[in-house]
């Protein structure tokens, strides 16, 4: 839940997402399509808890989660229940950006979630005693780091790369997506995008959404065991936006 890009298309927008986790964490399921009470949910499952960091619901919503807040926090578990699960409460909601003003976060861990609902873009972030919220600009891309991992210079300098890279980018597709998401770096394992400290924390995976008008697919690289997975799921017009 570490590194997050969005870049909007002429017809279509893109949310990626890389996985760094630390070593002992179970694999996660590969991406599979789940019914919940409000509709169909395409998401790779976490396997300790059974939550996730990234899914989209069959209304055409979708939302990333990046561990932490606005600072690198020291944890204090027990948690009354972990941010994955809360993810899922999120987006079985109609409206996951006005849940999140809602809900009670009181004993979860910090998190910043990354919120497309009916076409508009959210950053929402809790610290663990207060939220924070603000409506970002869907027709420009942007780029998030976890702050439990990248210091402020480093989160500086892939932005940097980030600018640098849409600037030869007339119209990125998902591919070239997934390449600025595997292989930007300065050669610094710590701070690459897919990065590597010592094997005790690493890149897992990566996760490409395409929401398009009609469908949204969901492309999966599992790095750990070298496999790809894909998804599609079928946008139900008459969610959208209900």
């Amino acid at each position: 839940m570490c590194t997050v890009t969005f870049i909007p298309a002429p017809d279509k927008v893109y949310l990626t997402s890389n996985r760094d986790e630390k070593h002992w964490r179970s694999p996660a399921l590969a991406p599979a399509v789940y019914d919940f009470t409000s509709g169909r949910i395409v998401f790779p499952k976490d396997g300790d808890a059974g939550g996730t960091w990234i899914a989209a619901h069959e209304n055409g919503n979708a939302i990333i989660f990046l561990n932490g807040g606005w600072v690198c926090h020291t944890p204090a578990p027990p948690y009354r229940k972990s941010r994955g699960l809360i993810l899922l409460e999120l987006i079985d909601s109609t409206m996951p950006y006005h849940y999140f003003l809602s809900i009670s976060l009181d004993n979860i861990e910090p998190f910043t979630a990354i919120i497309w609902e009916d076409r508009r873009l959210y950053e929402c972030r809790w610290d663990g005693t207060q939220k924070y919220e603000q409506m970002l600009d869907a027709t420009r891309p942007h780029i998030w780091s976890s702050a439990t991992l990248y210091t402020e210079d480093v989160v500086r300098k892939r932005r940097q790369w980030f600018e640098a890279w849409l600037q030869k980018q007339m119209t990125p597709h998902r591919d070239d997506i997934l390449a600025f998401h595997q292989f930007t770096g300065d050669g610094d394992e710590h701070n690459d995008l897919m990065m590597n400290r010592e094997g005790k924390v690493f890149t897992v995976s990566v996760t490409a959404l395409t929401i398009a008008p009609h469908s949204i697919g969901m492309h999966y690289l599992d790095l750990k065991n070298n496999q790809t997975f894909a998804q599609e799921l079928a946008i139900e017009k008459t969610m959208v936006g209900r």
